[in-house]
């Protein structure tokens, strides 16, 4: 893997100054070196970045799921974005689709995230209006952090109570059946969580994009063209006026570009 920009004389090819390892290969950045290109700023408030995946053609999915369209590198840098993050918040259809489980604890984060004052693993929040979930999945009976259900308050009440009898805590996010993503951001950050990580999937993306209260994206670009009539990395209506994002690093790695782009302004609002 190699950086592209931020860009110095040192660290134009590595973290460490090399440009290949000793074979002559691009060597694998280790997970630190990862956990330190993608580190949260210093926030106080809640601070929410997406993770996706892309083709060249914008299709975010192929046959339904990411994982055709990713490679082993954004696998590790999903797992690391996860490492870092307080919560993990997807849609419920994507939690059924790509068949979501607990998150787990991983020994190369356990001290730094001691040491943030994290748990031993992010959270899993669920976002749903319906609660068409099933409950007596894994992630919801033995989580090592209580999975989150994010919904509104004309939810169902059987469902309500069938989710917290599963042991997940259901979390009002909204007046009406489906939650208000502004809100949402801000029950997460009264929970005490600062480092948001959304992983989709498009829909649930849009709607963040939609309310203005995403910070951060940060996009693979998979090199492949996928054609057919797959969602992009978000869906949903446009909004009024395009938003501005600034690049805030892109690393290569065969072919694949993995990006941050951070919302114009939103650092010097923390």
């Amino acid at each position: 893997m190699r950086r592209l920009f931020p860009v110095t004389y040192e660290t134009a090819a590595q973290p460490s100054g090399e440009a290949s390892g000793t074979d002559g290969t691009e060597r694998e950045w280790e997970l630190g070196e990862l956990a330190e290109a993608y580190a949260y700023p210093d926030v106080r408030l809640p601070w929410l970045r997406a993770n996706m995946v892309s083709t060249l053609d914008g299709a975010a999915q192929h046959d339904g799921r990411s994982q055709p369209i990713s490679n082993a590198t954004d696998m590790r840098i999903f797992g690391v974005l996860r490492g870092l993050a307080d919560v993990v918040v997807a849609g419920a259809e994507t939690v059924r689709q790509e068949g979501y489980r607990p998150a787990r604890a991983r020994e190369a984060f356990a001290a730094p995230r001691e040491a943030a004052g994290q748990g031993p693993a992010p959270a899993i929040a669920v976002v749903t209006a319906s609660l068409d979930l099933d409950f007596s999945l894994p992630l919801f009976t033995s989580p090592l952090v209580p999975t989150l259900v994010l919904t509104g308050a004309a939810a169902a009440p059987d469902r309500v109570a069938e989710a917290e009898r599963a042991g997940a805590r259901v979390v009002i996010a909204g007046d009406g059946v489906g939650i208000d993503p502004a809100r949402a951001v801000r029950v997460l950050g009264d929970l005490g969580h600062t480092r948001l990580l959304t992983e989709g999937g498009p829909r649930l993306l849009g709607q963040f994009v939609a309310a203005g209260v995403l910070d951060e994206m940060c996009l693979t670009l998979a090199p492949m063209l996928a054609a057919g009539d797959a969602q992009r990395i978000a869906g949903g209506p446009s909004v009024s006026v395009p938003q501005h994002f600034e690049l805030a690093s892109l690393l290569e790695e065969a072919g694949f570009l993995y990006s941050r782009y951070r919302r114009s302004g939103r650092q010097s609002e923390q």
